[in-house]
This record gives structure tokens, sequence and C-alpha cells, in this order.
């Protein structure tokens, strides 16, 4: 893949994963509107105490090691189960909402495909 594609797209899949995870520690981006089940799942995470944050802080730390390009196949991995389960979160849960995460999934799979060369051993 083209280097400065994949140099815009790592930038930005980082900067969205810094500025979302912040978010969930500092709520400057306003609550969409939710279905009854999505709404409960988010109230359940909150409540635990840790699920909220440990997202939060698992997305800013591979938000900061993609935009300083450090490790990324290793954050690219992380990310994978992330943005499958923002994928299941808004087809089962808030089908409205899909756009967003449907974009960090296609940017992650491109991202790990144009560093599979260095992923494929673990496969």
């Amino acid at each position: 893949m083209n280097s400065k594609l994949t140099m815009v797209l790592r930038i930005i899949l980082g900067l969205a994963l810094v500025v979302f995870g912040a978010n969930k520690f500092f709520g400057f981006i306003p609550n969409m509107e939710m279905p009854a089940a999505a709404g409960n799942l988010m109230s359940a995470m909150m409540e635990s105490g840790y699920m909220l944050k440990l997202v939060g802080v698992t997305e800013i730390i591979v938000g900061l090691l993609l935009l300083i390009k450090k490790w990324v196949p290793f954050a690219l991995i992380v990310l994978a189960p992330i943005s499958l389960n923002m994928i299941f979160f808004h087809i089962f849960l808030a089908p409205a909402g899909m756009a967003p995460a449907v974009i960090v999934a296609i940017i992650n799979i491109l991202l790990i495909y144009d560093n599979w060369g260095k992923l494929k051993i673990l496969f």
C-alpha cells in the first residue's frame, strides 16, 4: 500500500482513538441517544468502576502508539478485538451509530494488511 496513505490512515486512526479514549474520562463529546439495551450495557460498564476506564486507557495507549509510530503491529493487534466489539455493539444494540465503528474497523484491517509481513508469524 502507498506509504503516504498508510501514514494518513495511521494518524487518523490514532487521533480518533486518543480522542474517543479521552472522552471516556472527561466526557467532552455529548452522549448520543441509544436504544435501551445499548444504554443498559454502557451503564453497566460505567457502574463497574473499571471497565469503561480500561477500554479508554487501551484506546489512548493504542492511539498514541499509532501516532508516534511505535510498535504499530502490536497496537493493531490489540485494537482488533476492540474494533470487532465496536462493530458487534452497533449491529446488535445501536445500529444508528455504526458508521464510525465501520470506519475504525476498515482502517484497522487495512493497516493490518499493510503490516502483514510483521504479523504473519503470529498466525
